[in-house]
């Protein structure tokens, strides 16, 4: 896919014209059961605008000071919220249809008064729309051709609109802010070397990675700790990419860039890594992916895997609904728990966990610092092709994930699981 194609996963608009007789009365049941469930409000205050009239919901508290101000523009929000949950008020975002003065504040507010959105996901049309939700789902699983197919939607979206959010080291995934005033391209690059100091790499090691990503890691290894990396990627867009980067940088002797699916890897090595992949795996494929990973590995070896998850209370519960990031950004994903991790582990493998940190609180700066550079570069991004609905789409989606991670409702695990023959050092605390 080139990067100036309209994006596929931004949802058909709704026809302006011709609308259904009674959609007045049914917008205005949704409108009435939206306010109540949003009358449910504790924590944080939500001033809701429509039609002339200011609504205010909950108030400020000590465990949440935060206010917002949502704006109503088109009545259709009314019945995509209602009616469709959480996804159906970011579609809705997506439409136009509202706004909100600080939108990863409200969904701050709205994780902290979880009773509030799973009222918002209860009901028998909410239920109805979520049925629809889990069948597409379904059919966006990771089996070869889907992961394929599911990495593509998001990763070939265009590398030239990456670049205009990522920092040059083009790092997706969660960095480490050593302090406040660091850049994202200095929390990328500390992230790289704590994931090579954990796994103790040497000049002799040959590391294997599952995920390439845009090539960051591979080259971080291979220049500042001088050994091979064999890494392998299924997005055609992140391979090219790789590939003139690697050579650029004199590395072609040292890295070998694979585009094969990680469940056709064969050989030996002496360190795994896999940053972020997880969450592309698929509930259906975990026990697949570890008992893979594992036996990539020598016996004195070493994986490191760092991890998007989510609460194991929550887990279950997780894995029979579809958010707005499995809806409109990444399909076919899921975001397992450590628990679920630490069991397919036991399963399936002969690893065990030598360390685990939970680098988590390091995302909702580096989402917030995304989402800046995206917008301070929004007029590149249109000269790319991507129509306003995408940069909407874009924005929930930030704000959404920043949100989440601010209130710990995420977590971003670093864990490194060992072979029984790996007889390393301890990992010294702090």
């Amino acid at each position: 896919m080139s990067s100036t194609t309209k994006p596929s996963i931004i949802p058909e608009a709704a026809a302006d014209s011709a609308r259904p007789a009674g959609e007045g009365w049914l917008t205005g049941l949704a409108r009435q059961g939206l306010m109540q469930r949003l009358a449910l409000l504790r924590d944080g205050e939500i001033r809701l605008q429509d039609d002339g009239e200011t609504h205010r919901f909950g108030a400020r508290t000590a465990r949440c000071g935060l206010s917002v101000t949502l704006t109503v523009r088109d009545p259709q929000f009314w019945s995509l919220a209602a009616y469709g949950g959480t996804v159906g008020a970011g579609e809705s975002y997506i439409h136009g249809h509202w706004r909100c003065d600080d939108l990863t504040s409200l969904v701050r507010i709205m994780v902290l008064n979880r009773h509030v959105m799973e009222d918002m996901e209860g009901g028998l049309a909410a239920r109805g729309g979520a049925l629809l939700r889990r069948l597409l789902h379904w059919a966006n699983r990771n089996s070869r051709r889907g992961s394929a197919r599911n990495i593509a939607a998001h990763y070939d979206l265009g590398n030239d609109l990456y670049r205009l959010m990522l920092d040059d080291t083009m790092a997706y995934s969660c960095g480490i802010y050593l302090t406040e005033d660091a850049t994202l391209r200095e929390a990328s690059i500390a992230k790289f070397d704590a994931v090579c100091r954990k796994l103790a790499l040497t000049s002799s090691d040959h590391l294997v990675e599952i995920g390439t990503g845009w090539g960051g890691l591979a080259i971080h290894a291979a220049e500042n700790y001088g050994c091979r990396v064999t890494t392998t990627t299924i997005s055609r867009e992140q391979h090219d990419f790789a590939k003139e980067k690697i050579a650029a940088r004199g590395l072609s002797d040292r890295i070998t860039l694979l585009f094969e699916d990680y469940r056709d890897l064969r050989g030996q090595f002496d360190k795994l890594v896999s940053i972020e992949m997880i969450e592309a795996v698929g509930a259906r494929y975990l026990d697949t992916y570890f008992a893979k990973c594992s036996s990539l590995l020598k016996p004195t070896g070493a994986m490191m895997l760092q991890a998007i998850t989510l609460q194991d209370q929550f887990y279950d519960k997780a894995l029979k609904s579809v958010d707005y990031i499995q809806r409109f950004i990444f399909p076919g994903s899921f975001i397992p728990s450590v628990t679920a991790i630490a069991d397919s582990v036991t399963r399936v493998t002969d690893m065990k966990l030598f360390n685990l940190e939970d680098i988590g609180p390091h995302y909702a700066p580096t989402l917030k610092a995304w989402r800046e550079r995206f917008f301070a570069n929004i007029d590149k991004v249109r000269t790319l092709g991507y129509p306003e609905s995408f940069n909407r789409l874009w924005e929930f989606y930030l704000c959404y994930c920043e949100g989440g991670f601010a209130e710990r409702q995420l977590g971003n695990v670093q864990m490194l699981l060992t072979k029984p023959d790996c007889r390393r050092a301890a990992i010294a605390a702090g």
